[in-house]
């Protein structure tokens, strides 16, 4: 059996890589770019978000993506625009081929692997249930690297190359140290994917409850305070009682196919892909009791951060390359009209899925595409016209509101801002320690839609805002260099 793909095989994973671009689109400044972009770019340039840089910073330092990313394109002369588009595509070429060596190592049968690799594909936004992650998202993360990395962690664990997944680990706990876990946890897992372990697996759970309590250290973990309990009730997710029941099914329905694969590949003699279905039923059920211990109990609330249910995050991944290559061999074969028959409306599904999501904004944001977002164009124009050390303020939901599609203001005008009340308390969720600062900023911005002239004169006596973002067509006896169809952007005087 072949271990590495063929050129031709190469160019048609970079091809598919291109597809999946095009079918789920590219957005470089939206949802947690919000978080990571500004990273970025205060690594290429100090200078930017000299006020309130906490809300992104706390991330950037615990990982090397910025500076990866920042490095690249010092070395590249690239545009950043344009180097976050190659990574992009590098990050979804990377994950196709990661999948295509797991189909590999599952299936004897060679049509099999791309079975995976095109399910893969055609679903790379598809939810996972109840974590608030996609499989890939629509920009470049920390995710976007560690998920292929954390593939290859088990790949190479697979063919008992373990210095190799060492290195892949070691590369994923500097990308994302979350997910290395997830990566690692599972890797353990197939290598004792044995009878022994499968007998073993329900007095193994049960004693998860208890174990994993004394395990934890506490210690690193500060106390639960009022501020900090107010920003976690912004993600419910991190509390499965608080999951609707289609989520619990998100669940329940992988480890049952699971367990039905496992005996298909017994019976067929697919000894890896029967070891790999018992590790996905070993790994889902510890990391799921795991998830009941952590998130359940009130007083536990601090160790929420965890989100040991993001497990399920490689999970899925693994049941979309395994439930491919299943189709693949039993279902679709060599018949290409039975293949175009099932994804090409899989495709168009998602396709639509995602213009939904981002109904006021293209579908590909590439950096050559003047935007016709409106607040698009008054973020960029604030990148271009005001002062680097400009400090703004906006509705603290204005990434939530009609219109806007959750376009993060510091990844796209590059200025620092008061804290938010969308993206800033999931920072907050990970960072306890910013709760009270986040508290205190989110309250002085209350009733945000309400506010006269001296409302903005106060945010600028507490905390030195000298501009904001507010609804056409501006504020009286304010300078509004810019007046927009339904916004305005003002100068606090």
């Amino acid at each position: 059996m072949r271990e590495h793909p063929t050129i031709k095989e190469f160019l048609v994973l970079a091809i598919v890589a291109i597809a999946g671009i095009l079918i789920h689109g590219y957005h470089p400044g939206v949802e947690d770019a919000e978080i990571y972009l500004p990273g970025i770019k205060k690594a290429l340039n100090p200078s930017l978000y000299p006020r309130n840089d906490v809300f992104f910073m706390s991330h950037a330092r615990m990982t090397f993506f910025p500076k990866l990313i920042a490095a690249s394109v010092r070395f590249s002369h690239a545009p950043l625009d344009w180097a976050l588009l190659i990574w992009q595509w590098l990050s979804i070429f990377l994950l196709l081929l990661a999948c295509w060596h797991l189909g590999r190592l599952a299936f004897r049968n060679s049509i099999a692997r791309w079975g995976g690799v095109l399910l893969l594909v055609s679903l790379l936004t598809l939810p996972v249930s109840g974590t608030a992650l996609y499989i890939m998202d629509e920009y470049v993360t920390p995710r976007s690297l560690s998920t292929p990395a954390v593939l290859f962690i088990v790949i190479n664990v697979i063919e008992r190359r373990f210095v190799r997944a060492s290195l892949w680990a070691a590369f994923t706990a500097m990308i994302h140290p979350l997910m290395v876990v997830f990566g690692a946890g599972y890797a353990v897992i197939y290598l004792g994917a044995t009878c022994r372990l499968e007998k073993a697996a329900g007095s193994s759970a049960k004693r998860v409850l208890v174990s994993v309590g004394g395990l934890i250290p506490f210690g690193l973990f500060p106390p639960v305070t009022d501020a900090y309990r107010e920003a976690l009730k912004s993600r419910p997710y991190f509390f499965l009682l608080q999951w609707h029941w289609y989520e619990w099914l998100g669940i329940v329905g992988p480890l049952a196919l699971f367990a039905w694969w496992k005996s298909v590949a017994r019976r067929t003699h697919e000894f890896v892909l029967e070891r790999l279905c018992a590790a996905s039923l070993v790994f889902g059920v510890l990391f799921f009791l795991a998830g009941l211990v952590i998130t359940i109990p009130a007083r536990l609330a601090n160790l929420a951060e965890l989100q040991p249910m993001r497990s399920l995050h490689l999970l899925y991944i693994i049941l979309l390359v395994l439930g491919g290559g299943l189709l693949a061999q039993f279902a679709l074969q060599s018949k290409l009209w039975r293949w175009v028959v099932l994804f090409a409306p899989l495709c168009a599904v998602m396709f639509l899925v995602q213009r939904q999501t981002f109904p006021n904004s293209a579908h590909l944001e590439f950096p050559w595409v003047q935007s016709q977002n409106e607040w698009v164009r008054a973020f960029t124009w604030i990148r271009k016209n005001t002062p680097v050390d400009a400090y703004f303020a906006l509705d603290p939901e204005t990434m939530s509101l009609p219109g806007e599609d959750q376009h993060g203001f510091r990844a796209v005008a590059e200025r620092s801002m008061l804290a938010d009340n969308v993206k800033d308390t999931g920072a907050v969720t990970m960072f306890p320690a910013m709760a009270q600062t986040w508290r205190e900023q989110v309250q002085a911005q209350a009733g945000w839609r309400g506010f006269a002239a001296s409302d903005f004169r106060n945010l600028r006596r507490r905390f030195g805002v000298d501009w904001v973002v507010v609804p056409a067509p501006g504020i009286a006896n304010f300078t509004c260099p810019l007046v927009g169809r339904t916004l305005a952007v003002c100068n606090v005087q």
